[in-house]
């Protein structure tokens, strides 16, 4: 009897559990390398973002031995390569401005990845300040400085296909855009 096994069911369901926390486990260590990096201190009391990354670590159950392996990257030790916040650039559907910010070890890896996100949907990568100029940056922050509407249903569904695609990438931390969607 097909789909009667519960030992299947449990390990279907574990292997997406898992799946989920390797994700946000590689986020986070991400975050952290890249906080040490920028507040130049692997102490919590002098790096105040190092300090909240952290809390959110451990809310997350990130394993002790991970927290150390993504601070002695952000120092530059370690056998990994160092991670560095990259900020790819692109316009979608409707001409739509989009900012992807990544946490990578590969940056050549992760355009290639992002590239084929925008192609697949009929946007496209863009080079450095192609779109950059449409946002004010406020602590580490994007703010639009204009907002572009969407009324056609069609667009709207590929451009939040799109976000929705890029955030779901291990590297990508924030995506930032000028929509402002409408539902008239």
């Amino acid at each position: 009897m097909s789909g009667h096994s519960k030992w299947s069911t449990i390990k279907h369901r574990k292997a997406l559990k898992d799946q989920k926390r390797g994700t946000l486990f590689s986020k986070l260590s991400g975050e952290i390398a890249s906080a040490v990096r920028e507040g130049g201190s692997e102490d919590p009391q002098q790096n105040p973002r190092l300090r909240t990354v952290l809390d959110k670590a451990r809310a997350a159950n990130l394993p002790s031995a991970n927290i150390s392996r993504a601070i002695a990257r952000g120092l530059g030790k370690g056998s990994e390569g160092a991670l560095e916040e990259v900020v790819y650039e692109g316009y979608g559907p409707a001409g739509i401005a989009i900012l992807a910010v990544a946490h990578t070890d590969n940056r050549q890896r992760t355009a290639a990845i992002i590239k084929h996100l925008f192609e697949q949907i009929g946007g496209s990568l863009g080079g450095r300040g192609s779109a950059s100029f449409l946002f004010d940056r406020q602590d580490g922050k994007f703010a639009a400085k204009v907002r572009l509407p969407i009324h056609e249903t069609a667009k709207r569904e590929k451009l939040t296909s799109l976000l929705r695609e890029i955030r779901a990438q291990e590297d990508i931390t924030d995506v930032y855009s000028n929509a402002q969607i409408s539902d008239e």
